[in-house]
């Protein structure tokens, strides 16, 4: 083989070398929750906000001690926002089986008897071993007289290991008690 096909193989191999590999990744999925009755006819539940330090796709595990820690090369499917607010209506589906839910950011624009508003403040590891997800939830009613309840959901779950699949497993049952939070505001 010729001498500068040889350098052109080597600098290929070289270059095919230092190439970063493609991202894993990621997506929360929903978890089964205890079914309630009494939950509104409609309920639309709006895009979640989420902090600015979880606004990417890197998966951030940790923001604690002034740092935030991203795990590497494991990635979210989609935006956090996003499919935040699509698990949430999974979740509120199963909780709520004589309530119709829908995501309010969809093609459904049907007017709807509550309005679920959520701004994600925290998702990580705040010890080895430890999930906390912190939540703003607002439920509005159209009935009675446009009724408003708000609070805080802070929910704390154990992470059953090191690697990101049993960090978003945990996350995922976190979202799960925050939905289950929710339709006890909605069932209420």
């Amino acid at each position: 083989m010729p001498l500068h096909r040889r350098g052109a193989l080597g600098a290929l191999a070289l270059l095919a070398a230092c190439r970063s590999p493609e991202p894993m990744l990621y997506t929360l999925l929903p978890v089964p929750g205890t079914p309630r009755r009494g939950g509104p006819r409609s309920v639309a539940v709006r895009d979640a906000t989420v902090a600015g330090t979880l606004d990417r796709l890197p998966i951030v595990r940790s923001a604690e001690s002034y740092r935030v820690e991203v795990a590497g090369n494991d990635w979210w499917g989609e935006p956090l926002d996003g499919m935040l607010t699509r698990i949430l209506v999974e979740n509120l589906v199963q909780r709520l089986p004589g309530s119709s839910v829908f995501g309010s950011g969809g093609a459904i624009s049907a007017p709807a008897a509550a309005v679920v508003e959520v701004n994600l403040q925290r998702l990580g590891l705040t010890a080895p071993g430890t999930l906390l997800l912190t939540a703003q939830v607002a439920v509005s009613r159209r009935e009675p007289r446009g009724a408003v309840a708000t609070r805080t959901e802070s929910v704390t779950v154990p992470v059953a290991g090191f690697d990101t699949r049993d960090f978003v497993a945990a996350a995922s049952t976190a979202v799960g008690r925050l939905a289950d939070a929710i339709a006890a505001m909605l069932a209420g």
